[in-house]
């Protein structure tokens, strides 16, 4: 037995559009309820939810038995970090914060086993190989790895087409809430300079034959990206549902106005 087939990576790369949404909660129960929701890929968030390890693991065993793409985004491109996600059996990995091509370059080999990588080889251990009752694992791992890059700064914006030149990189990922920050609009993604940069981006990802995707909460830019080239698109997530649901029901009664949220989360 090889790899698993990963069909996330086979959308991306035949440019088929998924639609997504963010899991903050760290919680197994609510991953799995959004599982079901008809959402093509889910991001188990490890960078600003408080997801660990066991966490990450308990989501990607709820979410194996649905038909919805798990991605895990990782705090920090730390090639320790990357090796532990994919041995939990995590095979489409988010890293934030990419400013660079050289940046991007070494995630790339964080990614693979050698010689094409510096991916350590552990596989007895780990999910990833049905803990050694995958033969064929190491043999086949490096080709359904997907790694996708955040660009969140304007330094990432001037490298795109460097970055998306490389072989090993899936997807880019345009985070908007970061973006607005490093462009002096904290707190405002809505700002039309930063959405000007955003579908700017996207188009410049798709002409240099990358797959471009990003988060918005917003359905109106959610379509404008699509339009501009977005392949991958969150549309939320479960804690801006939760809480945006909840608060709306509370005010209906009480009187009160339901709050707006600010950013893409």
């Amino acid at each position: 037995m090889t790899a698993p087939h990963n069909p996330f990576k086979a959308a991306l790369a035949a440019r088929r559009q998924q639609f997504g949404l963010w899991l903050g909660m760290a919680n197994p129960y609510t991953a799995e309820i959004c599982a079901g929701a008809g959402f093509d890929w889910l991001v188990i968030d490890g960078e600003h939810a408080p997801n660990d390890l066991p966490l990450m693991l308990s989501q990607l065993q709820v979410l194996a038995a649905y038909d919805v793409a798990p991605v895990v985004r990782v705090p920090i491109g730390e090639t320790w970090l990357i090796k532990q996600v994919l041995d939990l059996g995590a095979q489409t990995v988010l890293v934030p914060m990419v400013d660079s091509a050289t940046q991007a370059r070494e995630l790339v080999r964080a990614m693979r086993y050698p010689p094409q990588g510096v991916r350590g080889v552990g596989a007895g251990l780990a999910r990833a190989s049905g803990f050694s009752r995958r033969p064929g694992y190491l043999a086949s791992a490096n080709d359904q790895a997907c790694l996708l890059v955040q660009v969140e700064s304007r330094a990432g914006l001037d490298a795109i087409e460097e970055i998306a030149a490389l072989d090993g990189v899936d997807g880019i990922f345009i985070g908007p809430a970061d973006l607005a920050a490093d462009m002096g609009h904290l707190a405002n993604p809505g700002a039309p300079e930063v959405r000007a940069a955003v579908l700017d981006g996207i188009a410049r990802i798709a002409r240099a034959g990358c797959a471009p995707g990003l988060l918005t909460a917003d359905r109106g830019f959610a379509q404008e990206c699509l339009e501009a080239g977005a392949v991958f698109v969150a549309l939320g997530s479960d804690v801006g549902l939760l809480s945006g649901a909840s608060t709306a029901l509370a005010a209906s009664f009480k009187g009160g106005s339901s709050a707006k949220s600010g950013g893409g989360y």
